[in-house]
């Protein structure tokens, strides 16, 4: 809240890492999730993000939700697809209404924050997250 004396502290690349694992634990505790930074994984991110559009989940914790969600994608293309954390310039913020996103291996930034909102938002097959990662330009095969 406003003048309660916290600010609120702005998302930087080298904290994504360690947010999207935090998320895992917060939202596995209690259920059996496949949450394991897999492509597969993309999945149960769609039946998440779907759960939170249902109206399951309490309105003050969707965007801590999506927030979580969007750095866990982000992880991904990070773990999978040859990505890399990138804190956005000024025009890219304002392009992508975030403050980090991803830098894939052909140079262009994407916004995994940003695709996991348009998920909430729109819903559908056509914004699924899985289909997002698989027809992703710019993915670089990463050794396991």
């Amino acid at each position: 809240m406003a003048g309660d004396g916290q600010q609120k502290r702005v998302p930087r690349a080298e904290d994504m890492r360690h947010i999207a694992q935090g998320f895992v634990e917060r939202v596995t505790v209690g259920r059996r999730l496949p949450l394991d930074f897999s492509v597969k994984s993309l999945r149960v991110v769609d039946f998440l993000v779907d759960e939170l559009r249902s109206g399951a989940v309490e309105q003050g914790l969707i965007a801590r939700n999506l927030f979580g969600l969007g750095a866990y994608v982000g992880e991904v293309l990070v773990r999978n697809a040859g990505a890399e954390w990138v804190d956005l310039d000024e025009d890219q913020r304002g392009y992508f209404r975030q403050w980090v996103g991803v830098r894939m291996g052909d140079g262009m930034v994407r916004s995994p924050l940003g695709k996991v909102g348009n998920r909430y938002e729109g819903g559908g097959e056509e914004e699924s997250l899985e289909r997002y990662y698989l027809t992703l330009p710019g993915r670089v095969r990463v050794a396991a």
